[in-house]
């Protein structure tokens, strides 16, 4: 009977987007580039302000189907290969490096040499290099080579293989891959498969041509083809908001603060000297100003666009519009513009006039909140990496011809919250605060994800930043509990830019569905449930089961980036959380031994009022 295989359409960018290897039905597959894609069907996404983000012209969906393109060639639907190709007969334990025209629509491979026919299963292990290049392992040079380094066996024979099961060992010593032409017998276990072997780098990715390899030095790493560092999308996304005008107030205050500060008319002067990256560094550091809007007042001041950072040097690259500061400006008017994807109202927590702790300190804490109703999100894929997330990007184009991304639009809700600017700013000003925060930026100045992370913090990492992403993880996790929602369905947006004013966040949710979420979410954010969320999620803060040792600790996590925070505390799933759960700080949010937590007063008036509870009779 011919089988059914299916990969929903919102599953084309995460987690089966180009280049990922994933099993289904016992089959295994790996998402061809775009380049394979299928030239008529696709479905075109609105995006101006991602594809602006990303320089491109636009981007696409893949073709809705019921029957993705795996092994039925010209079909509609984001295209698949099997791989591995080569595969094994679970009764006779053959070996068969299964091509293209062995394909049948609709059937899986079988073994001709089994009556009746097997299914064959694939092998379990591949290799990739830190090129982002992938293929299968070479299992005729595994059969012949030896542990010790030693003299290959000579034979001639590449694909008379056997995948054996021992029953005398146990774990990869008690699997073995050995030839069984004429006269060979070479055999070797799998028991140091894992690693490094002195193999050669294909220099090309399964479904790209022979006449694309490309010459790869990259020493190549033999993995499970299900390992975690087999692939590390690189996804892009942004909220679907109605054209806004962002507060003027923002850019002439840092726009009169350039103008005024004392190496403006200097830089003005000699834009093209070696000293005018010296100026513009320093212009920054003193007004918190960016690129874009030092650019803007350097072309409109001297008439010319700005020049590369010094002479001789490759102009830079083009700077990219930062999407946090639009979105902000949406959330934040007085009037939230509305559109048929984007419904926002505005509330309260219900707490006005209250005067009994802790619901007074939470009112003075927390600033406003925004349910949206109705939130549009478009993802985009335009990359991936292997072995590691710094490793070489490979296009989600590998050919590099076109000019567009794949990418699939969500529909959802949301809660957006802001916290109390002037509690906010004073806290900040703590020199504890600072102390403690520094030694993050510290850390993340030795990090590898450096550039990556500070495309969401900003070019400084500011006190308020781990204040609020450490808030989001907690609030998410709470929410989880009374939302009806998974953490690994809830996602965050930091809005943290000091530069740009922003002290937010937005606790969101969205699915593939047109109509969107079932309204749980917002729900919880009406008064009085978002209050009482609040302090259940303060209270549950302020312990960790893995205290002392979590809130004391000086460094933990990917790099050294987070402080107090865990799997048993702040942790959540990565599709959550927008710098892989790092820069995390629970002390920061409830207080630690040296450190002033911003929710601190709420925890002891929480932890006073449940005393005075329990003291009356």
């Amino acid at each position: 009977m011919s089988r059914t295989l299916r990969v929903r359409q919102s599953q084309t960018v995460v987690p089966f987007g180009v280049g990922a290897v994933f099993d289904i039905q016992g089959e295994s597959f790996v998402a061809t580039g775009i380049g394979d894609w299928p030239a008529r069907a696709k479905q075109r996404i609105d995006s101006p302000r991602l594809a602006d983000r990303l320089g491109v012209t636009g981007f696409y969906a893949a073709p809705a189907t019921a029957n993705d393109r795996f092994d039925v060639a010209d079909a509609p639907g984001a295209p698949y290969i099997r791989f591995p190709s080569w595969l094994f007969c679970g009764a006779c334990r053959r070996m068969k490096r299964w091509r293209i025209a062995d394909e049948k629509p609709g059937r899986p491979p079988r073994c001709l040499s089994c009556s009746p026919a097997r299914t064959l299963a694939p092998m379990r292990f591949v290799q990739i290099c830190q090129a982002g290049h992938l293929s299968d392992v070479d299992w005729w040079f595994w059969a012949h080579s030896r542990r010790d380094g030693g003299e290959r066996r000579q034979c001639v024979e590449r694909e008379k293989l056997r995948f054996l099961v021992s029953e005398r060992a146990s774990g990869l010593e008690a699997l073995s891959v050995a030839c069984t032409a004429k006269g060979c017998g070479a055999a070797r276990d799998l028991l140091d498969i894992l690693g490094t072997h002195g193999m050669r780098c294909s220099g090309r990715n399964p479904w790209q041509r022979a006449s694309e390899a490309a010459a790869c030095p990259r020493p190549v790493q033999i993995v499970q083809r299900t390992a975690g560092n087999l692939y590390y999308p690189i996804v892009h996304s942004a909220l679907d908001i109605p054209e806004t005008d962002v507060p003027a107030h923002t850019d002439d205050a840092l726009a009169t603060q350039v103008r005024e500060h004392h190496l403006w008319v200097s830089l003005c002067r000699d834009t093209a000297s070696p000293r005018a990256t010296l100026f513009r560094q320093m212009i920054q550091e003193d007004t918190g100003a960016d690129d874009d809007l030092l650019d803007a007042l350097l072309t409109e001041e001297t008439g010319q666009a700005a020049p590369a950072a010094s002479p001789g040097t490759a102009p830079a690259a083009p700077s990219r519009p930062d999407l946090s500061r639009e979105e902000w400006a949406a959330f934040t008017a007085p009037a939230p513009p509305a559109t048929r994807d984007f419904a926002l109202r505005e509330t309260t927590l219900g707490l006005a006039g209250e005067t009994d702790e802790p619901w007074a300190g939470l009112a003075r804490r927390f600033g406003r909140v925004v349910l949206a109703d109705r939130l549009r999100e478009v993802r985009a894929l335009s990359g991936f990496t292997r072995v590691s997330p710094d490793a070489a990007v490979v296009p989600a184009d590998t050919a590099r011809r076109l000019k567009w991304l794949p990418a699939v639009e969500v529909f959802g809700e949301g809660v957006f919250l802001t916290l109390d600017r002037d509690a906010l700013r004073e806290w900040e000003e703590h020199a504890e605060v600072r102390r403690r925060v520094g030694g993050m930026r510290a850390d993340l100045d030795r990090s590898f994800q450096k550039d990556r992370l500070e495309s969401v913090t900003g070019p400084e990492l500011a006190p308020r930043f781990v204040l609020l992403h450490t808030l989001a993880h907690l609030l998410i996790r709470q929410l989880s509990f009374e939302s009806g929602y998974t953490t690994a369905s809830l996602r965050e947006r930091i809005y943290a830019r000091p530069e740009q004013d922003q002290y937010g966040i937005l606790v969101y949710t969205a699915a593939g569905d047109a109509e969107g979420t079932l309204g749980g979410l917002v729900r919880q954010g009406e008064p009085p449930r978002l209050a009482e969320t609040l302090l259940r999620m303060t209270e549950a803060a302020a312990w960790c089961s893995a205290d002392p040792l979590c809130a004391e600790h000086t460094g933990q996590g990917f790099g050294n980036l987070n402080r107090a925070a865990c799997h048993a505390c702040a942790l959540l799933p990565e599709t959550s959380c927008e710098t892989g759960n790092s820069l995390l700080d629970r002390a920061l949010v409830v207080g630690g031994e040296h450190v002033p937590g911003y929710l601190q007063s709420i925890v002891t008036a929480a932890r006073a009022a449940a005393a005075t509870a329990l003291e009356q009779p």
